[in-house]
């Protein structure tokens, strides 16, 4: 896909935060590199000449309810990373950020003190409530969120439907076992507390935002980025119809490998698969995905190049590999290794 006419015009990505929200800003670099511009336009109908439509699929397992304010923390990463504002150390949240107000919230002794909102990032929670109290579903609020940002993609919440994905751990302090949302595991615990299980609590009721099945439909390639394989794409696969859709589009669905050796770039990945008793390596993964020519999820998988031993393995799943470099340093190196995961799709 080295050309003009070969270049895909309509690219799918199911997304988690910081991971993917990163390789996102590498597949606009390459976009821009090869001479395209962006389109944001509706799904129906052609994508102009000259544009490349992405749509982005985001989960929404880890948003949750804070000071009455729905946050929604991967939606607004990879809104804020590919619209400028986000803050580059931290991966997460809005650059020059101040906490006035989370200093204020703990002398009233209200909230959660282990998990805090910013004041810049504040005022997109309230912007996104007052917007769903006015009768707006999520997808319509964050549109107008994005018009604010222009992320040069199609932000979609994987569904309307409230989703959240709890962990059933051991509680330090009472030594029971009890569920706590996602954000607790992650945020309050540190991801260092025994888990048992994981559950995307009232999926099976839930049902994909408007224009995912069809984002994924009509794609020319459907991209999972290196995001959490549990809570990230895991959990939007577990809205029903999406993974069915996935598993029958026309298009090639090529994955990038989030484990390199026997652990996560970031994150918590790594303790997520041993709690759902999933080998702790790309080529684990890509079982765990499956290959779509016996049922599951994937054509292609880019994995590391130190992990170029694995690539029989995953072969023999019906699964075309690669090994490359997955270090995402930055824009530029990223969209070397987007490249590699559309000439694999080319195949």
């Amino acid at each position: 896909m080295t050309g003009q006419h070969t270049f895909p015009k309509r690219i799918t990505v199911l997304s988690g935060g910081v991971g993917g929200a990163r390789f996102l800003e590498g597949l606009l670099r390459l976009v821009a590199r090869r001479g395209f511009e962006p389109w944001t336009g509706s799904t129906d109908g052609e994508v102009p000449d000259g544009r490349v439509q992405i749509t982005v699929v985001a989960n929404t397992g880890d948003d949750l309810r804070l000071h009455g304010l729905l946050v929604c923390p991967d939606l607004d990463t990879v809104m804020y990373t590919l619209g400028g504002g986000i803050d580059r150390d931290r991966g997460w949240g809005r650059s020059q950020e101040t906490w006035n107000a989370k200093e204020e919230l703990t002398h009233y002794g209200v909230g959660l003190p282990w998990f805090g909102l910013g004041d810049r990032d504040l005022a997109t929670h309230l912007a996104r409530t007052q917007l769903l109290a006015e009768g707006r579903s999520l997808s319509e609020a964050t549109e107008v969120l994005c018009r604010r940002w222009n992320p040069g993609v199609r932000l979609l919440p994987m569904s309307d439907d409230r989703i959240e994905t709890h962990v059933l751990i051991t509680n330090p302090a009472s030594g029971e076992r009890e569920n706590v949302h996602f954000q607790e595991y992650w945020i309050r615990y540190g991801a260092a507390v025994p888990a048992f299980a994981i559950t995307p609590q009232w999926a099976e009721h839930a049902k994909p935002a408007p224009g995912v099945l069809e984002a994924i439909d009509n794609a020319d390639v459907v991209l999972l980025p290196p995001s959490n394989p549990v809570v990230s794409i895991g959990t939007i696969l577990s809205v029903p119809g999406i993974a069915e859709t996935l598993k029958g589009c026309p298009a090639p669905v090529i994955g990038v490998s989030g484990i390199i050796g026997s652990d996560h770039v970031r994150g918590m990945a790594r303790q997520l698969l041993e709690v759902v008793g999933v080998e702790v390596s790309a080529a684990g993964v890509a079982a765990h995905y499956g290959s779509r020519t016996s049922g599951g999820l994937l054509d292609g998988w880019l994995i590391d190049s130190s992990d170029a031993a694995q690539l029989p393995r995953i072969e023999a799943l019906g699964i075309r590999a690669e090994a490359v470099p997955l270090w995402m340093t930055e824009p530029d190196v990223t969209a070397d290794m987007v490249a590699e995961s559309l000439r694999l799709a080319s195949r």
